[in-house]
């Protein structure tokens, strides 16, 4: 891995007082119109303009775990793992079109809010607690733990902890100023992203083309690999067979097939993008058009994600297939593919690797700063404000606001300084996955009803909370020993260790089925219209036609991608 010279200092420097500066500025001239009421530091109401929420969006979403792990994913599996990102494309004109006027007109300003709105305090209350515990304790110290290893890895090695109290400071540096901040310098740090990313894929293609003999060609790389490893692009897995060998059925565990697209993959984008207080954060403040503009455009950027975080990995397959990478993928003698994307950054030439590292720590402290501040803002609007103190001033919440980012981010710092939750243990990608997989089925059903179903009652939503949850433990770990291997519901392979596993999508999939029909059943004993019901009219449904011709051109382009890549 090769250092770090005065140029790369020099520009990842600067990208820190950009970002730093412009944060700052942003934050005198709101003060200056006298916004600061909560509303304003938590949701930036009516001033984040669409763009700045498409970027803010991205930049959120985009971290160490997309980085690192879907580019060790492309190196193992290719471009099938591109899967969540077209998808989500999708998945976000959902969002745009039908759940966002649904919060919009409801003023829901955040996600207990809408389950008290909807159903009852206690679902909201038992929710917020939840999410709070997942944002601290999963996403939080996750994010910095992978952010500080990637970097450290990248840097040379020594200076982890280091590097965890300087990014946990820049993100705070960013989240004090609230949410009007966050999505301002969330355009720098997706600019920084997509340029260094963009600089990083195309080095790793013209390393293709040299290791080939074909001059430095970043197309004719990406054709030589299309050539070298066909395998890799393709977007649909087959299913294994008796004969398959572990490597193929641990790829089908990760992505199984056609038979992801009928329910896990829509799940888990749905729920992130379409019931996620992190990310719908952004779009509850402005009005609706403005809204839909910039989920849409966060849609359309999407697509070419992988690009970024994807590409990278299976260019570092196929060197590393020909001889190349042989140290660099397993530094002390143990190979990992997650090392995929730090052996391509050693063969950036100076000034590059500057803007390589400010990428990825734009990604890690966007992200950072982004789950901070709906911390802050679950626990001051649906906990503080309801339960402890009801008659707090505007003043004294954005305090409180302040105080919880702060709080929340020393015991992030705590919790990842000696790795308190064994996060480098299981992965970070897969810690992140399989605590909120849990629990994904049974919120995504709560809030579909709940929007869509006028019957659905706050017994069902208990109900499914905790159906959701138990079917989802059941699937994952005890199914094939309690029913057998071959079901009409499910196959499940050999995993390696010993065992036998379900694919962990076709368990979401399946989990949400049973936790709908639950819900249901429970609600068919209640009223006809519960009163607690929305309003809706298909006026709130209806699209502009500059935003139809945005969702057409991004479905087509998604539907070319997978004619392609099939």
């Amino acid at each position: 891995m090769g250092k770090f010279s005065t140029i790369d200092y020099i520009i990842f420097i600067v990208y820190f007082f950009l970002v730093a500066g412009y944060g700052y500025w942003i934050y005198r001239s709101k003060k200056d119109k006298g916004s600061s009421d909560s509303k304003a530091f938590f949701l930036a109401e009516g001033s984040l303009t669409w763009w700045a929420i498409g970027a803010s969006l991205i930049a959120s979403n985009i971290s160490a775990e997309q980085f690192i792990g879907m580019s060790g994913n492309g190196f193992v599996v290719g471009i099938a793992v591109a899967a969540y990102e077209w998808v989500a494309a999708i998945v976000l004109i959902i969002v745009a079109v039908w759940f966002i006027p649904v919060y919009l007109k409801n003023k829901i300003f955040t996600m207990p809010q809408f389950l008290e709105t909807r159903y009852n305090a206690s679902v909201s209350l038992i929710m917020a607690i939840f999410w709070l515990f997942l944002y601290v304790f999963v996403n939080l110290t996750s994010i910095l733990f992978l952010g500080a290893l990637a970097i450290d890895n990248i840097a040379g090695g020594g200076n982890f902890h280091l590097i965890i109290i300087v990014m946990a400071l820049f993100a705070l540096v960013i989240t004090l100023g609230g949410m009007k901040v966050i999505g301002y310098t969330d355009v720098i740090q997706v600019v920084v992203l997509i340029i260094g990313g963009l600089a990083t894929t195309y080095i790793a293609l013209t390393l293709v083309s040299e290791q080939f003999g074909l001059g430095q060609d970043a197309l004719a790389g990406f054709t030589q690999m299309m050539k070298s490893a066909p395998e890799h692009f393709h977007m649909i897995l087959e299913k294994p067979t008796a004969n398959s060998s572990q490597a193929d059925i641990n790829k089908y565990l990760m992505l199984p097939g056609i038979a992801m697209y009928f329910a896990g993959q829509w799940i888990v984008n749905l729920n992130y993008w379409g019931c996620n207080q992190y990310i719908t954060q952004r779009a509850l403040g402005a009005d609706l058009k403005t809204a839909r503009t910039g989920i849409l455009f966060a849609g359309f950027m999407k697509l070419a994600m992988p690009i970024i975080v994807m590409l990278p990995g299976i260019a570092a397959y196929v060197l590393y297939q020909n001889g190349g990478l042989q140290t660099e993928m397993a530094p002390g003698g143990h190979f990992n593919a997650d090392n995929a994307y730090s052996a391509i950054l050693g063969f950036l030439p100076s000034g590059l690797k500057g803007l390589s590292l400010a990428a990825l720590t734009a990604a890690i402290v966007a992200s950072l700063a982004g789950k901070a501040n709906s911390i802050s803002t679950i626990f001051t609007l649906d906990i503080y404000k309801k339960y402890i103190n009801k008659e707090a001033s505007e003043k004294k919440m954005v305090n409180i606001g302040r105080i919880t980012i702060v709080a929340a981010m020393l015991l992030s710092i705590l919790l990842t300084w000696k790795d308190l939750l064994g996060i480098g243990g299981e992965g970070g990608f897969t810690f992140i996955q399989k605590y909120t997989g849990f629990i994904s089925p049974g919120v995504f059903a709560m809030f579909i009803l709940g929007m869509f179903w006028k019957r659905t009652t706050g017994a069902a939503a208990i109900v499914g909370i905790l159906t959701g949850f138990f079917l989802s433990v059941l699937f994952n770990n005890y199914a094939p020993a309690l029913f057998g291997n071959e079901t009409l519901l499910y196959t499940a392979f050999p995993n390696g260790k010993g065992g036998y596993e379900i694919p962990f999508l076709i368990c979401m999939g399946w989990s949400f089925v049973f936790t709908l029909l639950s819900m249901i059943v429970v609600s068919l004993f209640g009223p006809k219209i519960n009163p607690k019901a929305f309003q809706l009219d298909r006026a709130m449904f209806k699209v502009a036609p500059s935003t139809m011709a945005l969702i057409v051109v991004t479905v087509m382009v998604v539907a070319a991608l997978y004619v392609k890549f099939w």
